[in-house]
């Protein structure tokens, strides 16, 4: 049984050192493909090194996330599309809009997400976005287009239910995070039950979005602060989550997850020699 991950961040810096480590793990747990999303310039190129290393695993996603706005230098759009014409089967993002983190300035981030999601239309690649407390507003910028025609990810969709199919016939495909397994998550476990099969994904969000405890299969520790992380190869009890909250049997699950995975990513290359690198 092949596993897809729709959304992670191996390239965070709490896995800085055990990168190949967390990788070989996931090969062994069955996982098949995911999607390493970078959120600001300085991590695009330890994403392109992950993609590199392991073409056949990893599908790179380059994009600047609205917490990282204001971090942006100002060859930014020139940098991202120097790594998506590297990366071809590369993705938008993660990029967003959020009105849910405190002390973030709203202000840069419509204008922002339009450009990147101009930027994927241009050029059909798959979006990776972040949405908290923003939704009237992400459903208008995407309306309004452009947007790529082979669709976008909501990654760990919280939306209204009401959205869903409105959001699915503009393209939209939604990803289940191990977090919603938790009690408290019952609203976010209903939109899931709701999501057409069709436009279903399964994401870890590693290092982020921990599983419940008794979920976990694969424990880990960040070593420089002792807290909890999510290890991407916790990708099976995720799928194990989603079937009993489908009430599928769990192949039947895997394999419409792998088939809109290779629809909204596509297929994942092998390796083969790549042009330069971008240089500043």
């Amino acid at each position: 049984m092949k596993l897809f991950d729709a959304h992670n961040h191996l390239q965070d810096a709490r896995f800085a050192g055990r990168r190949e480590e967390l990788i070989a793990a996931c090969r062994s747990a069955g996982v098949a493909g995911m999607v390493v999303n970078g959120c600001q310039e300085a991590d695009w190129p330890r994403v392109a090194a992950l993609a590199e290393a392991h073409p056949d695993l990893i599908v790179p996603s380059f994009g600047c996330h609205p917490w990282e706005a204001g971090r942006r230098t100002s060859r930014w759009e020139e940098r991202l599309r120097e790594w998506l014409r590297r990366f071809p089967r590369a993705g938008v993002g993660e990029i967003g809009l959020d009105r849910w983190k405190p002390d973030l300035d709203f202000a840069p981030q419509p204008a922002l997400f339009r450009r990147q999601l101009e930027l994927a239309a241009e050029l059909d690649r798959p979006v990776s976005i972040h949405c908290l407390r923003a939704w009237g507003m992400l459903f208008d910028l995407l309306r309004a287009g452009p947007r790529p025609r082979r669709g976008f990810l909501l990654h760990s969709y919280g939306g209204p239910l009401e959205m869903i199919v409105p959001l699915a016939k503009l393209g939209a495909w939604f990803s289940l995070p191990g977090a919603f397994a938790r009690e408290r998550k019952i609203r976010q476990r209903a939109l899931f039950q709701a999501v057409p099969e069709d436009r279903l994904l399964i994401e870890t969000d590693a290092p982020d979005q921990l599983l419940p405890a008794a979920r976990v299969r694969h424990p880990l520790t960040d070593p420089a602060t002792g807290r909890k992380l999510n290890h991407p190869a916790n990708l099976e009890a995720v799928y194990e989550f989603a079937a009993a909250l489908r009430d599928q049997p769990l192949p039947r699950l895997a394999a419409r997850i792998e088939a809109n995975f290779r629809r909204l990513f596509g297929p994942l290359p092998p390796a083969e020699p790549l042009p330069p690198r971008p240089t500043d």
